[in-house]
């Protein structure tokens, strides 16, 4: 872990590393979406979940295609799949430790919007422990791993990536981030659009726990 030593800042996409019952929780958004979908569209829901999905996995996100091919309005879109109940989220106190006593700075890299961050953060206890967050409208609606996006991250956080260490649940999206020069870690699930292409060499990291593995980061740093 020695390259870990000298970076400075680090990015934590949302869903799925700043918490990893992502059924729980995006399988909501991902109701609103189809839900979305249908009555936008007027089609059935079955059609709808089959439009979302091929989006999804032809664009990179579902809000991606519909823009493309209906012209969804964007901001309708992301605040109808985000309203969604996080009562049952508990505080991570773990987490926010770690968050807390690791002196860097930390970055929330999302194709979600702010809101549903603020949301989530919010209802894990961790809500001020980050010095920004970059969403999908910072990134003029280009989705993860598109160049555009991390591009205009960098340009944002004015972050130089070779001293930054990137960690996400979707595998495929560290290759835009290791390409630019950062540090990658990838968060391990068995979720089928995670795991793909997660045996890559653009993966430095593979991590099963985020608390422990900032616990030896601090650690090494502090050395």
């Amino acid at each position: 872990m020695k390259n870990l030593a000298n970076i400075k800042n680090i990015l934590f996409d949302c869903d799925g590393v700043l918490y990893q019952d992502l059924e729980a929780v995006f399988g909501q958004v991902s109701k609103k979406m189809t839900e979305y979908i249908s009555k936008k569209l007027n089609i059935d829901l079955i059609k709808a979940k089959e439009l979302q999905t091929n989006y999804f996995h032809k664009y990179n996100t579902s809000l991606n295609g519909l823009m493309i091919h209906h012209d969804i309005p964007p901001r309708e879109f992301l605040d109808y799949v985000h309203d969604i109940d996080l009562s049952f989220l508990e505080k991570d106190k773990t987490l926010r430790y770690e968050l807390e006593n690791i002196k860097l700075n930390k970055y929330v890299f999302t194709n979600g919007s702010k809101e549903h961050v603020k949301n989530i953060t919010t209802h894990l206890g961790i809500d001020d422990q980050f010095d920004g967050v970059f969403d999908i409208v910072d990134a003029e609606y280009h989705p993860k791993p598109e160049a555009k996006a991390f591009d205009l991250m960098v340009q944002k956080f004015k972050i130089d990536p070779n001293e930054t260490l990137y960690i996400e649940d979707i595998a495929k999206n560290l290759s835009i981030g290791k390409e630019r020069g950062a540090i990658t870690a990838w968060l391990i699930n068995d979720e089928y659009w995670g795991k793909k292409e997660s045996e890559k060499d653009y993966i430095d990291y593979k991590i099963e726990n985020l608390s422990l593995f900032l616990k030896e980061i601090r650690l090494l740093k502090n050395s």
